[in-house]
């Protein structure tokens, strides 16, 4: 148009003169024989074509300083070099290249792909408007392509802010309002609010004063639809937001300054370390290295490593112009053009319903293709555990009520547990006392030993719990001597010698009155 600079046409061939974002799924969708050696040949979008201005220049200043070593500088010189080259190739090792690289380029992905989710979309948000907002007369139409037309402004307002391919596209206002984002009158209004910050949330408070006055007029039938509408427009600005974010807040310089360091740094030391090397002496120069003028290796690692921060370096903002970069203006035209016939064309414009095909089966099957045909042979999935094979046994296989009076089953490592805690009491005067002497000998009396197998039987409240501990003869009738100090054993020879005296348990078959467990040394 006249004093704006933009025409349709102008637009179109801009848009085909646009970089594309590079595809290749269906190159990949099945899995072959060099299936991905297919991509080495590509050029648009490929690492050659971001990587081959810095592979020339290294590949020229090791040429370079390859040949001033080979031809210009004298046998002292050389000898100076060889000790400088060795420091320069043990000093690569040094730089954790793959530990850096590789943290940092996992981080530019994941936040690649989260300001690819955070563009905004307007696809249910058009539902709930064309649903929600109802009239088929011409306030209505107006009513739901005003709602949907705000909704794509500010997205067109937040992704001028941060895509240059949206900014070369739409520089000005006057070419917001000649593409039919906003009006006149709207496009006054906007700019007689005065802000210092980012303006594309106006259109979305446009948004909720033209949906609380529908919902005044009844073109909202009730609240529930209101708050809809109104939540739907929140997840949508918050995407916005998002998008703003993500431009405003980089990943800290720092850390791309210290990757960057890195991967220069250790190349600058391969150029002058990985040259080939004179032998000093006649012993050095029969284990001398195979004299390549090409340092393949060298190049390989340089084609590694300086190819993964191009990659980082190309999709750190995927909102510019490169090969792989979001296609922004591609998305508005969508947005626009499916939101505005959502709300409109399609408002009630519902195709007749009748019974489907399927309606006297109780089994639907869609045919298949000759070409696929064979998938109706496998069959379906079911889960892992139908394919388990039971055991053939029928005893195995009979069922049985849980009752608290059969008998508890316990593993080997419980009974170790359980043995080991009814050992005999440990004490001092126990300690003191000579070999012949014996321990204590606890006796369970009473059903209280053990828990009661039937909970709601009667129990002697006397014998319940009662533990009576009882001296053998030899303990009685041994004398004490005068003088004799109490000799206190360390806590491991106390355990050995509870070892060597493991007690037996043995436990006799429960009466209707009491469970006795007798305890004897082994």
């Amino acid at each position: 148009q006249k004093g704006t600079g933009w025409t349709p046409g102008a637009a179109r061939r801009g848009r085909r003169q646009e970089a594309m974002t590079v595809s290749y799924t269906l190159k990949v969708a099945n899995a072959q024989f060099g299936g991905f050696s297919k991509l080495l040949f590509r050029w648009k979008g490929s690492i050659y074509k971001l990587l081959y201005k810095e592979f020339l220049v290294f590949v020229m200043l090791y040429a370079m300083l390859s040949i001033t070593y080979r031809r210009l500088l004298t046998e002292e010189q050389k000898r100076i070099y060889v000790k400088v080259a060795q420091y320069c190739n043990r000093s690569t090792d040094l730089i954790p290249m793959s530990f850096v690289l590789g943290f940092y380029v996992t981080l530019i992905v994941n936040r690649w792909w989260a300001q690819y989710t955070s563009i905004p979309l307007p696809d249910q948000l058009m539902c709930v408007i064309s649903s929600s907002v109802h009239g088929k007369d011409e306030k209505g139409r107006i009513l739901r392509r005003s709602l949907i037309r705000y909704a794509n402004l500010s997205s067109v307002l937040i992704l001028r802010s941060v895509s240059t391919r949206v900014l070369k596209r739409f520089p000005t206002m006057d070419h917001l309002v000649e593409a039919g984002f906003m009006t006149q009158e709207e496009r006054k209004k906007f700019e007689s609010l005065h802000s210092d910050f980012n303006k594309y949330w106006i259109p979305c408070v446009w948004f909720t004063n033209l949906a609380a006055q529908a919902r005044r007029d009844g073109r909202v039938r009730d609240d529930v639809a209101l708050r809809l509408l109104i939540d739907e427009l929140n997840l949508y600005r918050a995407k916005c937001s998002m998008l703003f974010h993500y431009d405003w807040i980089s990943i800290p310089l720092v850390y791309t300054q210290v990757v960057t360091i890195a991967v220069y740094s250790f190349f600058a030391f391969c150029v002058i370390g990985r040259q080939f090397l004179e032998p000093l002496d006649s012993e050095e120069d029969q284990d001398r290295d195979l004299d390549l003028y090409i340092p393949l290796t060298t190049l390989l690692q340089f084609f590694f490593y300086a190819g993964w921060l191009k990659v980082a370096e190309q999709i750190i903002n995927p909102f510019g112009e490169d090969d792989d970069d979001f296609e922004t203006n591609k998305l508005i035209d969508r947005n626009l053009q499916v939101s505005l016939l959502s709300v409109d064309d399609m408002y009630q414009n519902l195709p007749p319903t009748g019974k489907d095909k399927y309606w006297n089966e109780s089994t639907a099957q869609p045919p298949y293709t000759i070409a696929t045909a064979a998938e109706t042979l496998k069959p379906s999935f079911l889960g892992s555990t139908f394919d388990m094979r039971m055991s053939d046994d029928p005893e195995q296989s009979q069922q049985v009520e849980a009752s608290p009076s059969l008998p508890r089953m316990h593993t080997p490592l419980l009974n170790r547990f359980l043995t080991a805690a009814a050992s005999p009491a440990v004490s001092l005067k126990n300690f003191g006392r000579s070999n012949r002497a014996h321990h204590h000998l606890l006796r369970l009396r009473g059903e209280g030993g053990f828990p009661s197998p039937n909970p709601r039987r009667g129990e002697d409240p006397e014998s319940v719990g009662r533990i009576e501990e009882e001296e053998t003869e030899d303990e009685a009738s041994e004398p004490s001597t005068p003088g004799t100090r109490l000799k206190v054993p360390s806590p491991r020879e106390a355990s050995q010698g509870l070892r060597r005296e493991n007690p037996q348990i043995r436990v006799r078959q429960a009466s209707d009155e009491s469970i006795d467990v007798d305890q004897s040394a082994a």
